[in-house]
């Protein structure tokens, strides 16, 4: 029994130094976490859920207590009766006390209440633009939408998912410590392969580019739906409206997270063909084909989107290897070296 609490301990210390911020996992589990916001600010609630993380994703035999809870105040006894001698006094003391314990109280409960608002000031900023970007890439797909209005909100679409995710990166992970270039570096890393950065880049992509690909706008309207359907569902659960119109849609969409990512992942990479077959139109980018094939790569290869890339490139070669093993033997040279550049 000794041992096993010897070891726990250990377990618990090593929890407790764990680099957290520099683990990309960390910033996607933690904003998938919805509390209410007084006890989000709490450094034991959030101790508690990297102790959490800790045993899912680094050390499974860590054994985690339930939350604290929000705390129980008990009340103090009453004291006994003061002589009439000394009434003044002791009434100046605790006058003097109670000046004192305010004075002490009240700067630790003012940035609890600041914080508390600006998570709900994030969330709501996150909402907003979610919105707005899911009604303009719906307007942008919308088969009798006039073409210049079409096109239009096709750049509105990637402009607010690039707008979002890059509020997104700097409310987690907030500007580098210093502005040289090792303090650049140690923030790139934390930032590099999340899913905010992963859309960032897509979004630019897009953004710049000539093409006009509808089929490119999938992942966008996954994301802004999702952010959208976890707001409703966290703040207006108990409203009429949201009950009778939007509550069997929201629990569609939390149900089928996972469905939502593997239709994301097919379409970054069908994106990715269709970008080499726009080569041969007059509206080739080789620059930007690279570019994209560089961020398929980091898709592959991020722990936030490997899973599903690496099950759709799997049924791809599934697919592709028997046939050009049979009418095109000649392309095995070539896709192997593709193969081992991505793999890389």
């Amino acid at each position: 029994m000794g041992e096993e609490q010897d070891e726990q301990s250990m377990k618990k210390i090593a929890a407790s130094s764990y680099d957290y911020e520099n683990d990309s996992r960390w910033a996607d589990y933690w904003s998938n976490i919805f509390i209410p916001p007084h006890m989000a600010s709490r450094s034991d609630v959030v101790d508690h859920f990297k102790r959490k993380f800790y045993q899912r994703y680094i050390d499974p035999e860590l054994v985690v207590g339930p939350m604290p809870s929000s705390g129980s105040s008990q009340p103090a006894r009453p004291p006994p009766a003061p002589s009439s001698s000394s009434t003044t006094g002791q009434s100046q003391t605790r006058s003097s006390g109670s000046s004192t314990r305010t004075s002490g109280t009240s700067p630790a409960a003012a940035p609890a209440a600041g914080s508390s608002s600006l998570r709900l000031d994030r969330q709501t900023v996150q909402f907003s633009v979610n919105t707005w970007v899911f009604i303009v890439a719906v307007l942008a797909i919308f088969p009798l939408t006039p073409r210049s209005l079409s096109n239009k909100a096709y750049r509105l679409s990637f402009m607010g998912t690039l707008c979002s995710s890059i509020y997104s990166l700097y409310s987690l992970y907030g500007r580098p410590s210093a502005w040289n270039l090792q303090g650049v570096q140690v923030w790139f890393r934390s930032i590099y392969g999340t899913k905010d950065f992963i859309y960032l880049l897509y979004c630019l992509t897009f953004v710049t580019s000539n093409l006009h690909l509808k089929f490119a706008l999938i992942p966008v309207l996954c994301r802004a739906l999702e952010y959208v359907a976890k707001f409703l569902r966290r703040n207006f659960g108990r409203a009429t409206m949201y009950r009778k119109y939007f509550e069997e849609p929201c629990l569609w969409v939390e149900s089928n997270t996972t469905t939502l990512s593997i239709l994301t992942s097919h379409a970054q990479i069908g994106m990715g063909f269709l970008m080499i077959i726009s080569l041969l139109s007059q509206h080739r980018n080789f620059l930007q084909t690279i570019m994209y094939w560089q961020l398929l790569k980091l898709m592959y290869h991020a722990p936030v989107t490997a899973g599903y890339h690496q099950s759709v490139w799997t049924k791809i070669g599934q697919t592709i290897y028997p046939l050009v093993n049979r009418y095109a033997p000649f392309l095995n040279t070539p896709l192997t070296t593709a193969q081992r550049w991505f793999l890389r």
